[in-house]
């Protein structure tokens, strides 16, 4: 028989279960605020260090479209901003490893199947300017591929500790083993690249191509373009390659002695009247650069090669031996991704590996530079954004955030675009 409720009993049963959720929100709300009170919160510091990445008022497609109103307030920016550069504030913000993803983003990076199935390797040697640095390997970043750091062994405390710091925080990111304390045109810089290829080597990541890259480089292309054209490659190599001038040849014709000199290098290498013996096995001498895009079949090859020894050691004393040897193992016969003796010269300008504005060459081959010549060389400006992008090579050098913050403002913009969009659409 159905009994139904009195309204007396109606109300008793309305009241106590009126009481049970009142009495469930209060300690739902006890929870949540006994939670903020014991979770850890991010360091001061950690915060400030976000700062440290300005973002600035710019339409970038107008400074594309050299749109002299916006080209006008970059170089009011230029002239006015002032950036810290302070390798304290990215060892602030990775002393919290969870803020400093989300805070950069690297908990977003989008991948598609093709870059996951065609992982890649960075060999990145640096000595300064750790925020600089950071947005290099955020602009290169994906999860799918591996990266060494090597860093100067003369470097200041608070540099090596933000570095450490991105190698903590990344799974995926780590320092080399052996490390170099690196003086311009010496040994020390092929061997700060050497040490990571050895590591890379031993890595768990079964990357395609390793790339090498210092401190003040920045892509002109996303990781997923990069991939798209290292495909392409079927195995061969990209780098500079010529036959050397007769003043070149005195690199690696006399024994140069590693000198103090003080100032900004420290030490340079000083030519002697001592001349060398010539290469071993007949090595035939190409020159080129110290950036390179190489094949893992290559690195493997060159790692156990004898004659790749025998070289490494042969060029000990001479000058500048990163812009000769790798320019010359590529040309020898029946290494991975061989380039001919035979061939023609392979310039900067032809080789896609890294784009550099030469000041002697400015108005003959590219357009003058827009930012500040520092030894011949072009730090590039905005002004030169449409330049870099169209020009067709996969990275540029040199950038520096005190000379002009836009042009690497802008590429960071663009980059993260082309990223989202194009992986996306791959997906």
């Amino acid at each position: 028989m159905n009994r139904r409720c009195s309204p007396r009993l109606r109300r008793k049963l309305f009241f106590r279960s009126l009481w049970s959720l009142l009495t469930l929100c209060v300690l739902l709300l006890v929870g949540v605020e006994y939670r903020n009170i014991t979770d850890p919160l991010p360091p001061q510091a950690a915060l400030d260090g976000i700062q440290a990445y300005q973002k600035y008022n710019i339409n970038c497609l107008a400074i594309y479209d050299m749109d002299p109103v916006e080209v006008g307030k970059s170089l009011v920016i230029r002239r006015e901003q002032v950036v810290e550069d302070n390798d304290e504030s990215l060892v602030n913000l990775t002393s919290n490893c969870p803020l400093f993803i989300k805070a950069r983003g690297y908990d977003q990076v989008h991948v598609s199947k093709q870059e996951r199935d065609f992982p890649l390797a960075y060999s990145i040697v640096v000595h300064k300017s750790a925020l600089m640095i950071e947005r290099l390997l955020r602009a290169v970043y994906s999860p799918s591929n591996i990266y060494c750091i090597h860093y100067d062994q003369k470097s200041s405390e608070k540099f090596i500790s933000a570095v450490e710091g991105l190698a903590r925080c990344l799974p995926n990111v780590f320092i080399a083993s052996k490390r170099e304390s690196v003086y311009y045109a010496s040994i020390s810089r092929l061997k700060a690249d050497l040490h990571c290829l050895s590591d890379l080597l031993k890595s768990e990541v079964q990357w395609k191509y390793v790339i090498n890259l210092c401190g003040q480089d920045f892509p002109l292309r996303s990781n997923f373009e990069i991939v798209s054209e290292l495909k392409k490659l079927n195995g061969a190599n990209m780098l500079e390659t010529s036959r050397p001038s007769e003043l070149k040849k005195q690199r690696f014709t006399f024994s140069y002695k590693l000198m103090d000199v003080g100032k900004e290098f420290q030490k340079l290498p000083h030519k002697t009247e001592q001349e060398k013996t010539p290469p071993p096995h007949g090595i035939e001498m190409f020159i080129g650069s110290a950036y390179f895009v190489l094949s893992e079949e290559f690195v493997v090859h060159i790692d156990s090669s004898a004659v790749m020894k025998d070289f490494l050691a042969w060029s000990e004393d001479t000058y500048s031996p990163d812009e000769h040897f790798w320019a010359t193992l590529v040309r020898l016969p029946g290494v991975p991704g061989e380039v001919h003796r035979s061939q023609p010269d392979i310039t900067d300008l032809m080789s896609k590996a890294r784009l550099v504005k030469w000041q002697y060459l400015e108005d003959r081959l590219y357009p003058q530079c827009s930012g500040k010549h520092v030894r011949s060389v072009c730090i590039f400006g905005a002004g030169e954004l449409r330049w870099l992008l169209n020009y067709g090579h996969w990275f540029a050098n040199k950038f520096d955030p005190k000379v002009d913050p836009i042009v690497i403002h802008c590429l960071e913009e663009k980059l993260e675009e082309n990223q989202k969009v194009i992986s996306i659409c791959s997906t």
